[in-house]
C-alpha cells in the first residue's frame, strides 16, 4: 500500500513538473499561494521523498513480492 501512495505522489509530482515545463504553470504553488510559502514546501519535500522511495521499485524482485503476498493469502 506504502508504495501505491509514494508512486502515485510521484506521478502527481511528475504531472506539476509536465504543466511547469509547457505551460510555465506550478499547480502546487497555485494551490498553496506560492512556491516560496512552507505548505508548498511541505508538498514538494513529501513528493521528492516518494519519489525516492520509488527508486526502491526497480530494484525490487517482483516474483518474490508476489510469492510473499501469495503466501500471506493462503495462510
Amino acid at each position: 500500500m506504502f508504495d501505491k501512495i509514494c508512486l502515485s505522489l510521484a506521478i502527481i509530482g511528475c504531472l506539476n513538473w509536465g504543466l511547469v515545463g509547457i505551460f510555465s504553470f506550478d499547480l502546487v504553488a497555485w494551490i498553496f499561494g506560492g512556491s516560496s510559502m512552507i505548505l508548498s514546501r511541505i508538498i514538494y519535500t513529501i513528493i521528492a521523498l516518494a519519489g525516492i522511495w520509488c527508486i526502491s521499485l526497480l530494484f525490487r524482485d517482483t516474483n518474490e513480492e508476489t510469492r510473499r503476498t501469495n503466501a500471506r493469502v493462503h495462510e
